[in-house]
């Protein structure tokens, strides 16, 4: 796994390389990705519509021999053979891209920490450019952040102290002869302990130095700054602070909200799902549930996550889609152009 994260993230770096933008290269390395996973996705997609198709079949067969259950195993697996259908057709090409989406979400998620780190140390450096214009997406102005007008544009405190030993690191690795020197002074002005990265309890202790010396520097502390009388107001189950420097708008987390409601409300792979397991009574409530519950989930997982993994989300939904669509017309027409030869033949062989 480690080997196809690796391999992703030098994917993803080098998209970002060639467009200077790490917003339009993550709709590129999503779309490419989707891409990839789409011959796995024909394949479920053809044998959910077989078993929507075989579905039928299979009902009157359970309600002839429903007080034979041997006989019903027999002539359902007569009824396979005969279709050529296999049960696992539809879900196990999905499975299939699985590691490669968990590798995906890694990468994504290692570049993200890094440069959050990154930015750190550069206030740290006392540098003017810390949030290139390749951290620039539309209106979010750090797509390391979340979109939202109650997160800072800066690294806060709780981003910093979810990154990991090996993110740190690596980001202290990157650094320049200058920038180390810079960052030993600030540090030496709240601790006289060097950063020290080796083991997780040294960069317990070097994070929190960090954090500190980060309170002396000017540019950092107004980049968090909130607004007077905004800051730590409670919402109902939330505590939330109106930024000054605000980081976004919060249009990707309401717009992958309203992809999953599209998606969910006019996506035919879900009909078909339906006709291959027919809802009713607990079931048919158990869908309408979910109706509400992706999109809700949607917005917290976006409101959770940085600009960049909500614009993967939003992303990824539209893809699929139309991919959706466009999947569902070639299987009609298949199955039309199908159909058409059997009537010219006037029998099934």
């Amino acid at each position: 796994m480690s080997a196809i994260t690796d391999f992703l993230y030098s994917v993803l770096s080098g998209i970002n390389g060639v467009v200077q933008n790490y917003g339009v290269a993550i709709i590129i390395f999503t779309v490419l990705m989707r891409l990839i996973c789409l011959p796995f996705d024909y394949r479920s997609r053809k044998g959910m519509r077989k078993m929507s198709a075989v579905q039928p079949k299979i009902a009157e067969l359970q309600k002839k021999y429903q007080n034979d259950p041997k006989k019903l195993q027999q002539k359902q697996a007569e009824l396979m053979r005969k279709e050529g259908y296999n049960p696992l057709s539809g879900c196990l090409p999905m499975l299939l891209t699985w590691p490669l989406m968990i590798a995906m979400f890694a990468a994504m998620r290692a570049i993200a920490n890094e440069r959050l780190a990154m930015q750190a140390f550069q206030y740290l450096a006392g540098e003017t450019d810390i949030i290139t214009s390749a951290e620039h997406f539309l209106w979010v102005k750090n797509i390391w952040m979340t979109d939202s007008p109650f997160t800072s544009i800066a690294p806060d405190l709780r981003s910093l102290q979810i990154l990991t030993q090996d993110v740190w690191q690596k980001a202290y690795g990157l650094l320049s002869e200058g920038q180390l020197q810079s960052v030993t002074a600030a540090i030496a002005g709240v601790s006289d302990q060097a950063l020290d990265f080796a083991t997780r309890e040294s960069m317990q202790v070097s994070v929190q130095n960090i954090v500190a010396a980060l309170q002396n520097v000017p540019a950092y502390t107004q980049a968090i700054a909130a607004v007077p009388g905004w800051s730590n107001l409670n919402a109902l189950i939330f505590t939330i602070t109106l930024y000054q420097q605000y980081n976004g708008l919060l249009i990707l987390p309401v717009a992958a909200g309203v992809a999953q409601i599209l998606q969910t409300k006019y996506n035919p792979q879900l009909k078909e799902q339906q006709n291959v397991q027919p809802a009713s009574g607990q079931g048919q409530g158990m869908n309408n549930f979910m109706k509400y519950f992706f999109p809700i989930l949607s917005v917290y997982f976006c409101l959770s996550s940085n600009a960049g993994f909500a614009l993967y989300w939003v992303t990824s939904t539209a893809v699929m889609w139309v991919q959706s669509i466009v999947l569902t017309k070639v299987f009609e027409k298949q199955e039309a152009k199908k159909a058409t030869a059997v009537n010219g033949e006037g029998s099934v062989k």
